[in-house]
């Protein structure tokens, strides 16, 4: 019963909706009603500026590092139900139960999941999308190729069991999903680029 339980607990984690609760308590909107109409740090960033962004990138990584942590500790570090509780707190950030499943796009939260479980590879997703950024200005095309190459790098260059490389090939699946209006604007050419005049930066 414990690994469902830990599930469960990574869900209910990734479902606390940070974002949404900073920018109603600081502004009294909907954080959602804004932007990209998501709970993440980027659009939390257009309504409270670079601390508000700070803050919530911050909590919404720590609810990844909790999911993963608390899963091992309680399973005996289980590859299965580890993998799960890498998933489950990107879901409940994407489709969270408390906001009637209108959430953000997990970037953060992510972060948060595989700094535990492979270090080596989230470092140089973190380069990759850094560089995608510096040359083209688009945090959601660095955001998705650096989340697509992912699953690869977890399996080259940290050796994790099948059930971890599993995990974060559906998490990219989710993370990539919840990117669909991003990629449809990039192909249109109506993306905004970080710096660019009226830009609105909308990966988060």
């Amino acid at each position: 019963m414990i690994g469902p339980l830990t599930t469960i607990m990574a869900y209910l984690l990734g479902s606390i909706p940070f974002g949404y609760l900073i920018v109603r308590w600081r502004r009294g909107i909907d954080v959602r009603s804004t932007g990209s109409k998501s709970i993440g740090a980027t659009n939390v960033m257009r309504n409270l500026g670079l601390g508000g962004f700070m803050v919530t990138f911050l909590l919404d990584f720590a609810k990844g590092v909790a999911s993963v942590v608390l899963a091992q500790r309680l399973t005996g570090n289980n590859p299965l139900w580890v993998g799960a509780a890498a998933v489950a707190p990107l879901v409940g950030h994407c489709y969270p139960i408390f906001l009637k499943f209108r959430g953000g796009k997990a970037v953060a939260t992510a972060a948060g999941v595989y700094i535990v479980l492979a270090p080596i590879s989230i470092g140089l997703a973190l380069v990759i999308f850094g560089i995608i950024v510096a040359i083209w200005r688009y945090i959601s095309l660095g955001s998705i190729i650096a989340t697509a190459l992912f699953p690869a790098l977890i399996y080259y260059l940290d050796h994790r069991p099948w059930q971890i490389v599993l995990a974060s090939g559906l998490g990219a699946a989710v993370i990539i999903f919840r990117h669909r209006t991003n990629m449809s604007r990039l192909l249109k050419g109506t993306e905004g680029r970080v710096g660019g005049k009226k830009a609105e930066v909308r990966s988060q």
